[in-house]
Order: structure tokens, then sequence, then C-alpha cells
């Protein structure tokens, strides 16, 4: 029989809530199964917030203090935990900063930056400079450094890693935010990621017309364990989105997009071809 792992409560709110959690749980006599029966939740998402690995969604929490009469006490308190997770990112990312982590599958739509998971250091930072000008230097390092983690996903062989699709507008290639060396090494990022399989690049190209989620950028998340999310984003604010009927819409119009761009292996060949011109003096085609 494996010997469960303790949790100390001490190293911090998450994990003071998931000892508290799964207390309340085993006093009621409850597995996480009988627990999480009749959400929306498995039970591997349940242990992995009783480990204070995982945020506790409201309607999880809700559904918790329900079956084991706590008085709201996890709902309550949920929000304390997303407070304390908080490192280098804004609030309204918080939710989805730790969802990427379990997604089975990630599908963005990016028509004016590359896609945080994707991004150089340099692309990063002058993301950051951009949006914070008046920034201090520390200030600019914290939030790139907690942005640049992101891309761990993709690292080690052995890894678990979701499904990544990436359609991106055919301006990036074209319209540069840094040097053309550093613009190089960018697409490489893209290319490197592509060949070795971690992700599916798509380019809309610039002439195709109308096309579905124009005036927005998209992330759509699936879960073994959980409802899926979109999350869409502008300059300073970004919202998650667990509407079924909205989620469905988002992945319908999804969809349609990646109709329009272009397959996979030619959109890696434009890549690399928009790499090669940079770091030979040209301005790509």
């Amino acid at each position: 029989m494996v010997r469960r792992k303790d949790i100390d409560g001490s190293t911090g709110v998450p994990t003071f809530y998931g000892k508290e959690l799964r207390y309340q749980r085993e006093l009621a006599g409850l597995t996480l199964s009988q627990l999480v029966e009749g959400s929306f939740y498995g039970p591997s998402h349940l242990s992995e917030i009783e480990r204070g690995e995982r945020r506790m969604p409201a309607e999880l929490a809700e559904h918790v203090d329900k079956v084991l009469k706590t008085d709201g006490f996890f709902k309550r308190r949920c929000e304390d935990v997303r407070k304390a997770r908080r490192t280098g990112h804004a609030e309204y990312f918080e939710r989805v900063l730790e969802a990427e982590k379990y997604a089975e599958t990630i599908e963005e739509w990016s028509p004016t930056v590359v896609p945080g998971l994707l991004q150089t250091e340099p692309y990063t930072r002058a993301v950051v400079q951009a949006a914070h000008p008046l920034a201090s230097d520390a200030e600019v390092d914290e939030k790139v450094n907690a942005s640049m983690a992101r891309a761990c996903l993709f690292e080690g062989s052995d890894r678990r890693t979701p499904e990544y699709w990436a359609i991106l507008h055919e301006s990036l290639l074209r319209h540069p935010i840094l040097p053309p060396e550093a613009a190089a090494d960018q697409l490489d990022r893209l290319a490197e990621l592509s060949r070795s399989r971690r992700i599916v690049p798509q380019i809309l190209p610039w002439n195709c017309g109308p096309h579905p989620l124009m005036p927005s950028t998209v992330m759509i998340m699936t879960f073994p364990d959980a409802p899926p999310l979109v999350y869409t984003e502008a300059q300073y604010s970004g919202d998650t989105i667990d509407d079924p009927a909205l989620v469905k819409r988002y992945r319908k119009a999804y969809d349609r997009l990646r109709a329009v761009a272009l397959p996979p292996e030619a959109s890696l060949a434009m890549i690399e071809e928009a790499a090669e011109d940079y770091r030979n003096g040209k301005q790509p085609r």
C-alpha cells in the first residue's frame, strides 16, 4: 500500500487550506471520489487542492461546503488561496496560470503578440516594458522571470505536456518588435517547438479577409478532470470564462478560424523562412 504524503500546513495559505480540506473530508468519512460526486470535477483535481498544488474553484468550494456541512468555510477562504499564489502575474491571470499546468489541451489565437508560453526572454522583456513604461528595473525583472517560468511547460522529455495549438497572425512574422537577430531567435523558438512536436503552429495570412475572433485574443483549455475554460485578455485586464454555452461558442469560432489559417506544414515553412530573412538582414516577404 502506498503511503500518502503528509501535508505541512505551515508552508503557506494553499497548504493550510488543503490540510483543513483533507481533515474535514476524512472527518466525514468520505473518499475523494465521494466528495466530488455530483460536481463537474474529478478526484485527482480535489487531491491536488488538498496538497496545496491547485486552487479551489468557487463552484467546487460551494459543493464541498454543502456536502461537508462546513457553513461556507471553503467558499469564503478560496479567495485567500488565490491571492496567495500571485507571483509576478496580474491578479486576473492567476486562474489561467495554474490551469495551464494541468490542461490536456491548450489552443490559442494571438493576433498581436507571440503567446506568452512561446516567448523568448528578450521578447517578453520588450512586451513588459511597453505595457509598463514607468516600472522599475526590479519590477520588470519580476514580471519577466514569472513569465519565463511558464515556458517550463514544454521543457523536459519526461514531463507531461498539453497538446498545444497556436494560431498566429502573419503580421507577427512581418512586423517584429525586436532587432533582426532577436526577432530571428524568437521565430527559431517557435520552429524548434514545432519540429520537436511540442506545439502545432498555424499562420493566419494577412490577406485572408474577415475572420472569426478578429477583436480578441483567445485561449481555450480542456482538462481530464474539470470543465473547459476560455481566457480572453486586453492590455490591463483579462476574463476567464467557464459558462458552458459561451465556451461552446468560442470553441466553434476557434475551429472556424483554424479552417482559414494555413496548414501546419506551410506555417512552419513560413516561420523558418522569416527567421532566415532576419538573420540575413532582409525584411521577410
